[in-house]
């Protein structure tokens, strides 16, 4: 989030308002975090200008792009990138997401998302956005047509045979040959199979429709909860969907997002995250609020609750597990809209901490031992200052405790250092076989 996760990060003193067309400013944050051993890095990216241009920095480098120039700048950390099914073609993003795994010697990652809003939507020749249900539906389909571009090229159909003048080998060539309800896509790729076999999937759907997606293909989930008990529910739902499909539980890791800010002192701490509280333009949080809650402009008062007779979430086509979420946090804590868009300023439905170090610590301690995360997508308050302070004080707090690693080792692909396997080509399983 270019200049950090919360909304009025860049009216700080120190923040550069032009960061985020900044490639100096992403090489930065990249060998931060690899610095701190992270295993990867995750770009959020929508088709759409969101909001106005008022409330924050807005447009976004593409994402594949900027990874790509991050791959030549880093060495070890995975490169995850968003990009939608619902305004995509198969064939063209799987060459995309196999270049850069290329490239980066297999670090690619691909958030696969639905992509909620009818402003995307009108940006693709469409009046509103496709209903919820559908977006997934497709969304499937499209995961299948990738699958079968990666696995087209066997590992081996490179020959390189300079004395019998024989490049490849045209048996070891699988062309989809795919029909279906939203695609036709009938050659092979244009690229080898990569390092990977295939980018780590990656997805951050908790609707019904998204977790089921996710047990199906997900191989690391992006999630917003906002109490342990919550995240230990969906983490155990999710494992339990994933073993439903006969795939290893293990092999789907859960990350809940954590927006850090941190002091020497709980009170400093307070003070750092009121300080960007006291920046938030009120006007932008509720025009936001109206459009998550699908209420007419006018419809909320700052200083009163949320109203009682909100639509339940089967009513929603947009992002209807964040809708639920923010609507639960307003109900369960009893929030006015002006404390609401507080809470939400930082986090977007993330859960927030202020507090520090060993509090950060202990919170990301008790929810990876008792069952509500299997790691964690930090997401600093304010960028570059929330990332360098959370990898020079937090970090080695988790490494005194045994709990992350003290450097990366050998070099591995992203789906290794995920601890998750290659996967067998389709075309030489034995259900295929």
């Amino acid at each position: 989030m270019n200049t950090g996760h919360h909304e009025a990060s860049w009216r700080l003193p120190e923040s550069d308002p032009y960061a985020h067309v900044d490639l100096k400013h992403y090489v930065r944050l990249a060998r931060t975090a690899e610095l701190g051993t992270f295993d990867s890095l995750f770009l959020a990216d929508g088709p759409q200008l969101w909001g106005n241009l008022a409330q924050r920095p807005a447009g976004a480098l593409e994402p594949l792009t900027l990874l790509t120039a991050l791959a030549t700048a880093t060495e070890h950390i995975g490169l995850i990138a968003t990009a939608s099914t619902s305004y995509n073609s198969p064939y063209n993003l799987a060459r995309k997401l196999a270049s850069l795994d290329i490239i980066s010697g297999g670090r690619a990652g691909w958030n696969i998302v639905t992509t909620a809003g009818a402003e995307a939507a009108r940006n693709f020749g469409l009046s509103e956005e496709p209903p919820h249900a559908e977006r997934y539906t497709r969304a499937a389909e499209f995961l299948d047509v990738a699958l079968k571009l990666w696995d087209s090229w066997e590992d081996d159909a490179i020959v390189a045979d300079k004395a019998a003048g024989v490049w490849g080998d045209d048996g070891k060539i699988h062309p989809p040959r795919h029909q279906g309800t939203y695609f036709s896509v009938a050659g092979a790729l244009n690229v080898p199979r990569t390092p990977q076999g295939y980018p780590l999937l990656a997805q951050a759907g908790s609707s019904e429709d998204g977790k089921a997606f996710a047990a199906r293909y997900a191989e690391a989930v992006f999630t917003a909860q906002q109490t342990i008990e919550n995240a230990q529910a969906f983490y155990a739902d999710l494992k339990s969907r994933t073993s439903r499909t006969g795939r290893d539980p293990g092999h789907i890791k859960v990350l809940p997002g954590i927006v850090p800010v941190l002091g020497s002192t709980e009170a400093e701490a307070r003070a750092a995250e009121q300080v960007l509280e006291d920046h938030i333009v009120y006007d932008h949080g509720v025009a936001r609020l109206e459009s998550l809650l699908q209420l007419p402009s006018g419809t909320l008062e700052l200083d009163a609750q949320l109203p009682d007779d909100l639509p339940p979430e089967s009513a929603v086509e947009g992002a209807k597990s964040r809708y639920t979420l923010v609507v639960e946090l307003a109900r369960r804590e009893r929030l006015t809209v002006r404390q609401l868009i507080g809470r939400l300023g930082g986090g977007r439905g993330h859960l927030t901490f202020a507090g520090t170090p060993e509090q950060v610590a202990d919170q990301i301690e008790t929810w990876f031992t008792r069952g509500a995360a299997d790691g964690f997508n930090i997401m600093p308050a304010v960028l570059p200052s929330g990332l360098d302070a959370f990898v020079e004080h937090v970090v080695p707090l988790l490494r005194a405790r045994g709990l992350f690693r003290n450097e990366y080792g050998p070099r591995q692909t992203l789906r290794e250092r995920y601890g998750l396997p290659r996967p067998v080509n389709q075309y030489l399983s034995p259900s295929f076989v």
